[in-house]
């Protein structure tokens, strides 16, 4: 234990996610020993980001503006929207370039435990949205864990009626991995997604040419 604000410090950074004691003390030390200047910024930094980021107001991603630049960007389609739990998921998402259309941030996933239900979440505001003609398929990219996956069934569960193709990202082992360090669920769900692998062009058969009596057979 110490005294005062490097108390106060380390248990403030204690608070954020992903940081134990430890890491908390090893942090707040690092600010202590840091330049002044340096330290200054990234408090600025924290000060700036709290007053103008806001949530998009049709999305919920991030964003400084009424709404945001992937929602404002008129090249993405409006037939597909993308579920995701967090914005960073979304950032996720987009450096994969395999997605163009547009995204739909829940604030977070089912948690009990946590007082986290239904109603704290972006679901009603979804429901809302897909009064939109245009759209034809809800892609849920929940993460895949027991929070995740009870968030994605829910949705199932409640989107279902409207009608709306859902689907959701296929899960299974990762490429460049070894089929021999993969855990049980990796497997299953892998197992479970397979994928047809049937050549594009027929392979002809192989036809073997009976051969005569007729013919001579060669001595060696």
């Amino acid at each position: 234990m110490y005294e005062g604000a490097v108390q106060e410090l380390i248990d403030e950074l204690g608070r954020l996610p992903g940081i134990g004691p430890k890491s908390a003390q090893r942090i707040a030390f690092h600010i202590l020993e840091a330049d002044a200047e340096d330290m200054k910024r990234l408090s600025e930094a924290i000060s700036v980001v709290k007053e103008r980021v806001k949530f998009c107001t049709i999305c919920f991603n991030v964003s400084e503006a009424e709404t945001c630049t992937l929602c404002r960007d008129e090249r993405r389609s409006d037939e597909i929207i993308c579920v995701v739990e967090e914005s960073k998921d979304v950032v996720a998402i987009e450096r994969s370039r395999a997605f163009n259309g547009r995204y739909h941030v829940l604030g977070g996933a089912i948690n009990p435990i946590n007082g986290i239900g239904p109603e704290q979440l972006h679901i009603r505001e979804l429901i809302t949205r897909l009064g939109d003609e245009r759209i034809t398929e809800i892609i849920l990219a929940t993460d895949p864990n027991l929070e995740g996956e009870a968030t994605a069934t829910y949705l199932v569960r409640t989107l279902r009626p409207l009608g709306i193709k859902i689907s959701r990202l296929a899960s299974g082992l990762p490429v460049g991995g070894d089929l021999e360090y993969a855990d049980e669920v990796t497997l299953a769900r892998a197992i479970e997604g397979r994928r047809n692998t049937a050549p594009t062009a027929p392979v002809a058969p192989l036809v073997r040419t009976p051969r005569t009596t007729s013919e001579p057979i060669s001595a060696s």
